[in-house]
């Protein structure tokens, strides 16, 4: 009997992890999340102490402890974490002895991925001052606009920006603003050269009494983002938000041994929070690259011993996209971290460079909730579970595409979606998951705001993204909904781009949309006009115009000429017929131009040029 009884307990004892596996097979990787998450909470209240514990402590604690391990590896310039220290530090004190600054003052940043952008910021966080990090390919208006949502009283820009600059320097010179240029010397009335001033100041480490001010709700940076209406919006993103993305990467397995490729815009969420930010917790070092660059990729991965590479959608399709070779999967990348992957992609990202780990995730910039794909699904961007959404409530509900509202009961209350349709994701705003909003926008910032949706007085954040969540409980994102699509990894808000073609000399109205392009991630701009009376569309004209304003993801690819821009009773432009259409000439009667720069001009889309298009012959 006593042997019948041993046998029996021994047996369940092998049975049950292979009963656990079937009848719950993420079961163990749920656990090893949820030990995650509560490392990272623990983690975020023990650094809730007095003085206030922030991000820039951690990279002084990791610039103690490792004083000579390489930080920053720059094309053929190499930066240990005590360099990044003393530099950052000598640009603080330059910066300091400016008469028309003072600490605390908000600071624009202008440049592209390079070392300085680093030290720089590193320098106004040791200032106490928040940084507003503009985007390096916006020009004029939108860079007008951009400076003057967080009334920053600096300007700091990289030497290669000196055109962009002077384009808006006489609305600058009239609020005020201190400009300086990354450059020793500069003949331009109204432009500071800063460079040789860094070089100049001393390295003395600068005392925290000059930011004894800031609380975990003080503005950190303001990072900016395409919403669905208007020019862009600067998200605040607060020193807490700074201080619980830290985690990111050591949650992900990353380690101080390890080698993180980051050419991702540093002025972005992705670059900056995970890729910058994240390795102030790990100590990894970073090899920073100007931009992406398909065909250098791996290459560079190879020379600096990669381990760690970000990407987005767009990246991966590029990659699978280069010539096949030999050595696809000579190297040692072990994870790649980002978003907007699709699943096809995915697997032949896996097939041809081999078992590297993809994290795929769900955020945004100003968003209070967000998804790790810790399991590995693949088209997945998360997994719902129970600890997680008691956390941060979030769910999903019907949307009516039509009205562009979610759809609400009879009690006024929104209707939660079926698990396995698509709804839209809305996310509970609470003291733990905050939305703060945007910068001297109050109105874009309560249109993010949701009430009612569950219950009367409840209050959500409308992400503005369709989702679902199938049977296993993983989460897929479908599309976006409003006025919003995605080209080159960036948002492009469509009222923006109209309001930008209608202040043109020729084009009366304006209907912009995405359509999708064959072998290329998200949707290119196109526009649906109608021309002013006495005027005629000039291709060459309307080029300037948009190049003028927009930055080269935002400009309408393709422009049809219409005699009216057809609307619904309630006067919302009609897209839906635009997107099916696309931009096939055999198919659409109106005049149809493409954006040609080499011609510098819109020129007439012919059949060809279209067939080009669709084989793939043709890029965009």
């Amino acid at each position: 009997m006593e042997m019948y009884l041993i046998s029996v307990i021994f047996a369940s004892i092998l049975i049950i992890p292979f009963a656990i596996k079937t009848l719950s097979p993420y079961l163990w990787l749920d656990i090893l999340y949820l030990g995650h998450m509560l490392h990272i909470v623990v983690k975020c209240v023990s650094r809730r102490r007095r003085p206030c514990f922030f991000v820039l402590d951690r990279f002084l604690e990791q610039t103690a402890a490792h004083p000579d391990k390489l930080f920053i590896v720059f094309e053929n310039e190499n930066y240990s974490f005590t360099y990044t220290d003393k530099r950052s530090n000598k640009t603080a004190n330059a910066l300091q002895s400016h008469p028309n600054y003072k600490a605390g003052d908000t600071v624009a940043l202008f440049m592209g991925n390079e070392p300085a952008f680093i030290f720089t910021w590193l320098a106004m966080a040791k200032l106490g001052s928040p940084v507003a990090l503009l985007n390096h390919n916006i020009r004029t208006k939108s860079l007008l606009h951009c400076f003057n949502c967080c009334k920053a009283k600096v300007l700091i820009a990289a030497s290669e920006l000196k055109e962009a600059v002077e384009d808006v320097l006489p609305s600058l010179i009239e609020q005020g603003v201190t400009v300086l240029l990354m450059t020793k010397h500069s003949d331009t009335p109204g432009i500071e050269g800063f460079s040789d001033k860094v070089d100049e100041a001393s390295d003395r480490p600068l005392p925290r009494s000059l930011r004894s001010h800031i609380t975990f709700k003080s503005p950190a940076v303001y990072i900016y983002t395409s919403g669905t209406t208007g020019l862009p919006k600067a998200a605040v993103v607060n020193q807490n938000r700074l201080l619980t993305a830290l985690p990111v990467l050591s949650s992900n397995g990353v380690m101080s041994s390890d080698v993180i490729y980051l050419y991702l815009p540093l002025c972005h969420t992705a670059g900056f929070i995970i890729g910058f930010i994240g390795s102030f917790e790990t100590g990894s070092t970073i090899v920073l690259k100007r931009k992406f660059s398909a065909s250098q990729f791996w290459n560079d991965c190879r020379k600096y011993r990669v381990t760690v590479v970000q990407y987005i959608g767009e990246v991966m399709r590029y990659l699978c996209s280069t010539p096949k070779r030999e050595n696809d999967k000579d190297h040692e990348v072990k994870l790649a971290i980002g978003n907007g992957v699709r699943a096809e992609v995915w697997r032949e990202f896996l097939n041809r460079f081999g078992n590297i780990r993809i994290r795929e995730f769900y955020a945004s910039t100003e968003g209070n909730v967000g998804f790790f794909n810790y399991v590995g699904k693949i088209g997945a961007v998360g997994r719902v579970n129970f600890f997680h959404r008691m956390l941060f409530p979030y769910t999903l509900v019907k949307y009516d595409t039509e009205r562009d509202e979610p759809v609400r009961d009879t009690n006024g209350l929104c209707v939660e979606s079926p698990k396995g349709e698509t709804g839209l994701f809305v996310s509970k705003i609470t003291d733990i998951a905050p939305f703060v909003g945007y910068a001297e926008n109050e109105e874009q910032t309560e249109r993010k705001r949701l009430h009612n949706v569950l219950m009367k007085g409840d209050l959500y954040f409308n992400s503005g993204d369709l989702m679902r969540i199938d049977k296993d409980n993983f989460i897929y994102f479908q599309d976006r909904v409003g006025d919003t699509f995605r080209w080159k990894g960036e948002n492009v808000a469509t009222n923006e781009v109209s309001d930008i073609l209608t202040i043109s000399d020729c084009i009366k109205e304006a209907n912009v949309y995405g359509v999708q392009v064959p072998g290329h991630e998200g949707r290119i701009g196109m526009a649906a006009v109608t021309v002013k009376e006495s005027a005629q569309f000039d291709g060459s004209r309307i080029y300037n115009h948009v190049v003028s304003y927009l930055p080269s993801y935002a400009r309408p690819h393709f422009i049809r000429i219409q005699n009216a821009v057809e609307v619904t009773g309630t006067f919302k432009q009609i897209k839906g017929k635009l997107v099916e259409e696309s931009f096939d000439p055999e198919r659409i009667q109106d005049p149809l131009y493409i954006l040609d720069n080499e011609e510098k001009s819109y020129i007439l889309l012919t059949a060809q040029v279209y067939t080009a298009i669709i084989s793939g012959n043709l890029k965009l």
